[in-house]
């Protein structure tokens, strides 16, 4: 996708109420971008070069549930590896709204571990929360799963508000990571893919 289009996305999603968060999630795009790209499109002297990011999609995989299958088989993997490696308890796959969700909720199913979705805040006036309908965190160890990681901040979010619940958040999962650590506020992160911008 151009710079001119993500351009027009972001000032269309912008116009329909979303928070810098909420654009960020939805493109699947660092926050210093987001905002860039705002800035930009209020302005025409802007000359503050983009920031160094890179631009995820992953609809090909998100338009079938039979791939969606085929990613959460992948990811289920990777969490029985890790926790044959790092010995620790499992019991809960939590999802992250809205892109975790569909990869937690058949890993949950593939693991035969409980399923919870965290709906993050949308940004000053609004809280993180638990969907009710699902299991809850307490006294449980948790899996964090989403589909992108950029500046880390949602999953620092997730964390924070697992532990807040009485939970032991034990693993970050996710489809790509666009950050060079594989920790996140000492909770381990893993990922299919990591993808980041190469720097001179």
């Amino acid at each position: 996708m151009s710079v001119e289009k993500m351009l027009i996305k972001a000032k269309e999603l912008k116009s329909k109420g979303h928070s810098t968060r909420e654009i960020c999630q939805e493109m699947h795009l660092s926050q210093a971008t987001v905002e860039w790209l705002l800035a930009k499109q209020a302005s025409d002297n802007f000359a503050e070069s983009i920031p160094a990011d890179v631009k995820v999609g992953w609809r090909t995989i998100g338009v079938s549930g039979t791939r969606i299958q085929a990613i959460a088989e992948v990811m289920s993997d990777v969490i029985l590896e890790e926790k044959e490696n790092r010995e620790f308890g499992l019991d809960m796959v939590a999802g992250l709204t809205n892109n975790g969700v569909p990869l937690a909720t058949i890993i949950s199913d593939i693991l035969g571990l409980d399923f919870g979705m965290i709906r993050l805040s949308r940004g000053v006036g609004n809280e993180t929360n638990l969907a009710s309908n699902y299991a809850g965190l307490k006294d449980k160890h948790v899996v964090i799963v989403d589909d992108v990681v950029s500046s880390g901040g949602t999953a620092e979010e997730a964390i924070d508000y697992v532990k807040k619940e009485g939970g032991d958040p034990v693993l970050v999962m996710v489809l790509i990571n666009k950050r060079a650590e594989d920790e996140i506020n000492d909770i381990p992160l893993r990922a299919l893919i990591r993808a980041r911008p190469v720097r001179e």
